[in-house]
């Protein structure tokens, strides 16, 4: 059994661009439906307030400085990456108006010197609800990576 968390945790979302189907899948997210709320999850106005960002779309050009900026004042614990552009780029990965994902976007806020969060990946085009409340699971520490899952898995089979 997992303890509960000390503390709520407060997110931020960071739009960077994109078609906008993350997003509509995060507000689905956060509705009453799924009810983040009662694990202390809560959607803020502001980075100053947030322990965690999350983000969505391809990080553009046109919006990096503004990116940056919320990353220089919040200072964020953990960034959740949510969907296949935030994760990679998408399919504008190779775009000239694209940094990319989130790894471009961290090795530059490193060279501004603001510390490397901890990040947890949601892919998918877009994610599901049910993706994205698992993703914010693993950050809590509710719920096991699952990449570290089928890695032991894996290990425990290669013994036999």
């Amino acid at each position: 059994m997992v303890a509960l968390p000390r503390r709520s945790l407060w997110v931020y979302h960071v739009n960077t661009g994109g078609c906008n189907g993350c997003d509509i899948e995060l507000l689905a997210a956060l509705s009453p439906l799924y009810d983040p709320e009662r694990f202390g999850v809560r959607l803020v106005e502001s980075p100053r307030h947030a322990d965690a960002f999350v983000l969505s779309g391809p990080v553009t050009l046109q919006s990096l400085p503004s990116v940056v900026e919320a990353f220089r004042v919040g200072r964020p614990e953990a960034v959740i990456a949510l969907g296949s552009c935030a994760c990679g780029g998408g399919i504008w990965h190779d775009s000239a108006a694209v940094l990319g994902g989130i790894d471009p976007l961290l090795d530059l806020l490193e060279e501004e010197g603001i510390p490397r969060p901890r990040v947890i990946r949601v892919p998918g085009c877009p994610p599901r609800p049910h993706s994205i409340l698992y993703g914010v699971a693993v950050l809590l520490g509710y719920a096991e990576p699952k990449a570290a899952k089928l890695l032991a898995e894996a290990r425990r089979a290669a013994r036999i």
